[in-house]
């Protein structure tokens, strides 16, 4: 088959692999009839995240038809079943699993020894996200076997369109939990941080979720636009002071609710103090992350506030005043989403048409266009937001 493969940095193939086979009862294979290129697949493209090795198959946001079933896996899927497939793969019976905790399952990360050590206690495994993660073959291909599928698994109905349900697989879910975790009351500011896919929709759940105004923080103008045609009120970092234009929004409070779409790839000024250190350290190997945008919420949060973390970061972060965050009563809320938690939700507002996810969608190509692609978005050419792939 065909499939999208890491073979160093900024170094993506389309190359020619060996079909997935059942390899555990509890298996399913997939026919890919559409995936996508995630934010998070950028960080992978740059080398940020250790544990890739050449040969690695990418992507974690697939959905397609079961073509094959493993015996134990039968009671739940069969042949020509429509799914979705969470980024996230889960058994469904350990105890974090029993908590709707999916994202640190305790039993599908593979390579539990090697995560163990890396993090403490091993976290889920993920589909196409390095080998700290399991090591799973990802969704850019023609062909994906799913673990656990019996579990990990989201059935959608016939007559709704691939880019509709696609993003149940990850950008809609995180956006979502993004939001939710906030614990949004009507009386509250939202500031977003990144306008990118998992930003748009954490705005467009935010407001779902009831919040008086939603400010969006990006300097992309295509990025920007689409914010506001979800309801957002902009904010251009390049152009103003994101500190004292969300002072002027909220009254001098600052805003209740923070979200970090952005992560450890922070783009911002090199003129910004931090972010010459942060580049310097960077480059050479001191500390591997940018958290100007964490700085940044941390200081402007009003106190007692939520700062809720979707976008990914990878390993040590320097300079977070920490001290501030303490003394303001700040809560933080972090993770990799725990899709299955949201998604019966998620898919029934897609249904009612409350939202359409496929609004993100700027570019539509065959699956071996895809390295090109992840160019193209990595440098935000050709209006570029979100990407889908056809195999």
């Amino acid at each position: 088959m065909k499939a999208l493969v890491w073979h160093g940095k900024e170094d993506i193939r389309c190359d020619r692999v060996s079909d997935p086979e059942i390899q555990d009862s509890r298996d399913a294979i997939i026919k890919v009839t559409s995936c996508a290129i995630c934010g998070s697949d950028l960080h992978l493209f740059h080398n940020f995240i250790p544990a890739m090795m050449p040969g690695d198959i990418m992507g974690h946001e697939a959905m397609g038809e079961v073509v094959e079933v493993g015996s134990a896996a039968k009671g739940k899927l069969k042949k020509g079943d429509r799914v979705v497939v969470p980024f996230t793969i889960f058994c469904g019976e350990c105890d974090q699993c029993r908590r709707g905790n999916y994202s640190v399952c305790e039993r599908s990360n593979r390579n539990k020894d090697l995560a163990d050590k890396a993090f403490g206690h091993a976290t889920a495994g993920l589909f196409g996200y390095t080998h700290l993660t399991g090591g799973y073959p990802g969704g850019q291909a023609e062909y994906l076997r799913v673990p656990f599928a019996d579990a990990t698994h989201i059935k959608v109905p016939d007559g709704i369109p691939d880019e509709k349900l696609l993003f149940l697989s990850d950008i809609f879910p995180t956006g979502w939990q993004a939001a939710a975790q906030c614990d949004i009351e009507p009386t509250d500011t939202v500031a977003i941080w990144g306008c990118g896919p998992v930003g748009q929709m954490a705005i467009r759940s935010a407001i779902l979720l009831g919040a008086k105004q939603v400010v969006a923080i990006d300097c992309v103008p295509e990025r920007l636009g689409m914010a506001e045609a979800g309801g957002a009120i902009t904010i251009n970092f390049m152009d103003e002071s994101v500190i004292e234009r969300l002072n002027e929004l909220t009254g001098g409070k600052g805003p209740d609710k923070c979200i970090d779409c952005v992560g450890m790839e922070s783009h911002v000024t090199m003129s910004l103090p931090d972010t010459i250190y942060d580049r310097g350290k960077q480059m050479l190997m001191m500390e591997n992350d940018r958290p100007h945008v964490l700085r940044e919420m941390i200081y402007v949060c009003r106190g007692a506030g939520v700062i809720s973390i979707p976008g990914v970061y990878s390993g040590l972060v320097d300079k977070i005043p920490f001290g501030m965050a303490m003394n303001k009563g700040i809560t933080f809320r972090t993770g990799q989403t725990h899709v299955k938690r949201w998604t019966d939700d998620l898919l029934r507002r897609i249904e009612e048409g409350q939202i359409d996810p496929s609004f993100v969608i700027t570019h539509t190509v065959r699956l071996e266009d895809g390295p090109d692609m992840y160019k193209l978005f990595r440098d935000k050419q050709d209006d570029c937001i979100k990407v889908v792939l056809k195999p």
